[in-house]
């Protein structure tokens, strides 16, 4: 590690304002930045820690039904609070161990985008829309790559709204010394059609599989992808899995998502 200052606003406007400094960083929950920062991969000079604004925290319903989950909100209190929405709630109680679950925040998660992180399936599936101090974001419009979202510079996630699915389910093949998806994906069925979101296969980190969402949206059954295969190519291919591997599971976890969805 090495020196810098730390910030620990109240509100979301004093967070604002304290990104405004040179070299100032957010911090939410830690469970990425904090190695980056022992590993030197990052060295702001100032961090903001976001865990003390009450206002960015909690889960509840929205009066057009939809679920609102703070930015600041922890895994554990995403699984606990979530039931209105069970595969949600379900994809928290699964992230990494019991101390992950109790420091990682959904916004953290999001803000950094990881190609193998369970979040950015479950809000891009969701239809979601991701609300910062600034704006509100659509998930089709927010993921724009391996590590890198939408958000501009000292922008914060202060909520994530979910439409509630008719059915839905998370399956994730876990590497199992970190936890995270080898390959995860997440189904979700809405009156006006099936969504599909794939996360820890492409390169390009987190996105829709649109074939399946087609299938799936005239007849939601396993049968309907049963005989869809996905290339390799432009898959993540490492000592974990080879592209083809990655692909492979694609349509498989699919399947499962759709036999497990309620």
């Amino acid at each position: 590690m090495y020196a810098f200052d730390m910030v620990r606003p109240g509100s979301v406007a004093e967070a604002v304002s304290a990104l405004e400094q040179d070299e100032a960083q957010a911090l939410g929950g830690g469970q990425t930045l904090i190695p980056t920062l022992k590993q030197r991969l990052a060295m702001p000079s100032v961090l903001v820690s976001l865990s003390g604004i009450d206002e960015i925290k909690g889960v509840c319903k929205t009066d057009d039904g939809q679920l609102a989950i703070g930015g600041g909100t922890t895994h554990a209190a995403v699984a606990s609070g979530a039931g209105d929405y069970p595969a949600l709630a379900e994809l928290a109680a699964h992230i990494g161990d019991p101390a992950v679950r109790n420091r990682g925040t959904i916004g953290g998660s999001l803000a950094n985008n990881d190609p193998s992180a369970c979040y950015p399936a479950a809000a891009l599936a969701s239809g979601a829309t991701i609300l910062t101090n600034a704006r509100e974001i659509a998930a089709d419009d927010y993921f724009e790559g391996m590590f890198t979202t939408a958000l501009e510079e000292g922008e914060i996630i202060t909520e994530v709204r979910f439409p509630v699915p008719e059915k839905a389910a998370y399956i994730k093949f876990e590497q199992p010394a970190s936890r995270f998806a080898l390959v995860g994906v997440f189904v979700a069925k809405y009156a006006d059609g099936v969504r599909v979101a794939v996360t820890g296969a492409s390169e390009e980190g987190v996105y829709r599989w649109s074939e399946a969402e087609a299938a799936l949206s005239s007849n939601f059954s396993g049968d309907a992808v049963r005989d869809m295969t996905v290339s390799g190519d432009g898959m993540i291919s490492d000592l974990h899995g080879s592209g083809a591997y990655r692909g492979h599971l694609v349509g498989v976890l699919t399947r499962r998502a759709v036999a497990a969805a309620r």
